[in-house]
């Protein structure tokens, strides 16, 4: 085999590359040393016939992402991620060990508690990346590493897609054929309960050594997932229990409704018949017997035990030969190896027994038994550290938006608390960092029900501020107001206080309609109408509203509105004085309260004598309005 040019390569001026781990479809993996820090690393460099396609690009640079955003003991960690010239790479935790694969490779099948055992640590890490809304999408014993000093780590998040987005895919199906769920060959499409699918049928294979579904070509495997019902694991190793079956056909569903939710609720389940399947709890399956080999295998039934014992009685009732002198040698050697042999299984029986009873101490009372987890919520982290350590576990912190807990606070645990975990095991202090700042969308205007819907973010007020606006549609939004009663800003903190103004509509103009209607009006919209003194009006007839005047501001439905009625035009008699002087003629009008105009010589007004006048005298005339006078001087 050709030397590979990239051992000995320096990447990036920082990661020296030792030797290859392991080569896959998207990317080659090798064993490097980071010479900034003085760690051995894991370093994934794409294939370069991938590096100009964008498509591959893009979903390389996603698995760092989404592998970045994790921070939990069982999920392996991704330290950098970068472009060396042509050259896309990543960067992770490196775990001497092997794979899942590797193990059933060796040993075919695992026993009902060790596939427990792997199941718990791949369950944890799952409910962590469904948690923060990540979904796998390739999940296979492949991507389960076993490290060397018993950690167990879920990895490759190659196809890991946000569970908000749409994770539907137009073209070939991704991932491992053999653990697709019924709706990604159907339909293209994956959420959490597509990885729940896959868990299910890792731990069949497990259990049984076999995959459920083999075909000669995908497409026939592909067919049996969307179609048929996965059988039960004791249908092909009848050791396993019933209720690990029943987990299996849980996880395994084709309707993806009637799966858990997501990996934290199938966790809670495992954990909850884990008892069952160690012998600590009440027995529901079939009896088993321990062989010299230590494998667990099912007792005989009645029938066959008595075709055995059969058997061996016709062996021990045949007539013996008496043995000639070279028998008599061989039959001494054969009872010497008989006794030897006897030694060691004697050894063998002495030796399982104490593994078993270590296993039992192990699991039932020692550092490996079942423990709750202390809610430490609200707690500081030092204080957290302390309440998990004396309760037996190891802690880990990791960091998470809460909108309720103070920042610097733990905001929750994983495990959360009040769960069994087991003691001794790593449990993930989350530290508050306070809630997200979010941008707020721009609803003004927009209906009320809508703009809450798009302000879910918030914690927004039942009750609402509603005012009379001559802009804003009746039930629509004016302004969004913040905790302290002002407008609300571009941003604002998750889960905040916010309240909405929203618009009764406009007030109805009712000047110059009848009063009676305009009354109707007004109370339909939610007004309290009452009625100022009648006045006169020159402008508008008798019995219509003159105006209608609020004393609030903002107007609020029940505000007051008082309405002012006309009494028509203030009509007074008009006195008649043509023949008079112009100077007395102008003293009586105005007396009577009319505007007098007049074209005369300011010096002869007491010469002159008023010729006409208009309007006539002696008539109604609107008071205030204007009479013209013609005069004329008389000699």
């Amino acid at each position: 085999m050709p030397a590979d040019p990239m051992v000995g390569r320096l990447v990036d001026g920082r990661y020296q590359v030792r030797s290859r781990i392991a080569r896959g479809g998207m990317a080659t993996v090798y064993l490097a040393t980071d010479l900034r820090l003085e760690r051995r690393v894991a370093i994934k460099i794409m294939h370069g016939h991938l590096a100009d396609d964008n498509t591959f690009k893009t979903r390389f640079v996603q698995e760092a992402r989404s592998a970045a955003r994790l921070s939990h003991p069982n999920v392996v960690n991704v330290y950098d991620q970068g472009q060396d010239s042509d050259m896309a790479y990543l960067v992770m935790e490196y775990l001497p060990g092997i794979t899942l694969r590797d193990l059933l490779k060796d040993y075919t099948k695992l026993t009902p508690e060790q596939s427990v055992d792997i199941m718990d640590a791949v369950l944890s890490g799952l409910a962590s990346a469904h948690k923060a809304g990540i979904v796998h999408r390739d999940l296979k014993p492949e991507n389960v590493l076993l490290a060397d000093d018993g950690r167990i780590k879920l990895g490759d998040f190659g196809l890991a897609r946000a569970a908000s987005a749409n994770t539907s895919t137009g073209q070939a199906l991704l991932g491992t054929i053999a653990y697709l769920s019924p709706e990604l060959v159907t339909r293209g499409v994956a959420d959490a309960r597509s990885d729940i699918y896959a868990i299910g049928i890792m731990l069949y294979e497990m259990l049984t050594g076999e995959q459920p579904y083999v075909g000669e070509a995908p497409m026939q495997i592909a067919y049996q997932h969307a179609n048929d019902t996965v059988p039960t694991p004791s249908s092909k190793q009848p050791s396993v229990p019933a209720e690990l079956d029943e987990l299996v056909l849980w996880a395994t569903a084709r309707d993806p409704e009637d799966r858990p939710a997501d990996a934290r609720a199938m966790l809670e389940q495992l954990r909850a018949i884990e008892p069952v399947v160690r012998g600590t709890g009440p027995a529901t399956g079939q009896t088993t017997a321990v062989l010299p080999d230590g494998a667990a295998q099912d007792q005989p039934d009645a029938a066959a035990a008595t075709a055995v014992i059969g058997e061996r009685r016709a062996a021990v009732a045949a007539p013996k030969k008496k043995p000639t002198a070279s028998g008599v040698a061989a039959l001494e050697d054969h009872t010497r190896r008989r006794k030897r042999r006897g030694y060691w299984l004697f050894a063998l029986v002495l030796l399982l027994a104490g593994l078993a009873g270590g296993t039992g101490w192990y699991f039932g009372s020692g550092p490996g038994a079942l423990t709750t987890v202390p809610a430490v919520e609200g707690l500081s982290p030092e204080a957290a550290a302390a309440a998990l350590e004396e309760a037996g576990f190891e802690s880990a912190l990791g960091e998470q938006h809460d909108p309720e807990v103070e920042e610097g606070l733990v905001s929750g645990t994983d495990p959360e608390g009040g769960t069994q975990a087991r003691r001794g095991g790593t449990v993930q202090i989350l530290v508050s960092l306070g809630p997200r700042i979010l941008a707020v969308p721009s609803v003004e205007g927009v209906p009320e029900a809508d703009a809450r819907e798009e302000l879910s973010a918030f914690e927004v007020a039942d009750e609402t501020d509603v005012r009379y606006s001559s802009s804003i549609e009746r039930g629509a939004v004016i302004a969004v107001l913040d905790a302290d009663g002002e407008r609300v800003g571009d941003e604002y903190p998750e889960q905040g206080a916010l309240s909405l103004i929203v618009s009764a509509g406009s007030i109805p103009s009712v000047v110059g309609t009848p009063s009676a209607e305009a009354e109707q009006r007004l109370t339909d919209a939610g007004l309290d109408v009452s009625f100022a003194d009648p006045a006169f009006s020159n402008d508008v007839a008798a019995d219509l509203v003159i105006s209608a005047s609020t004393s609030t501001d903002p107007v609020r439905p029940g505000d007051p509105i008082v309405l002012t009625v006309s009494k028509g035009p203030d009509l007074v008699p008009l006195p008649d004085v043509v023949g008079e002087s112009l100077a007395d003629a102008i003293d009586t009008l105005e007396a009577a309260g009319f505007d007098v105009q007049y074209s005369f010589p300011e010096a002869f007004i007491g010469l002159a004598t008023v010729k006409s006048m208009n309007p006539g005298g002696d008539t109604e005339q609107i008071r205030g309005s204007t009479v013209t006078l013609v005069a004329t001087l008389e000699l």
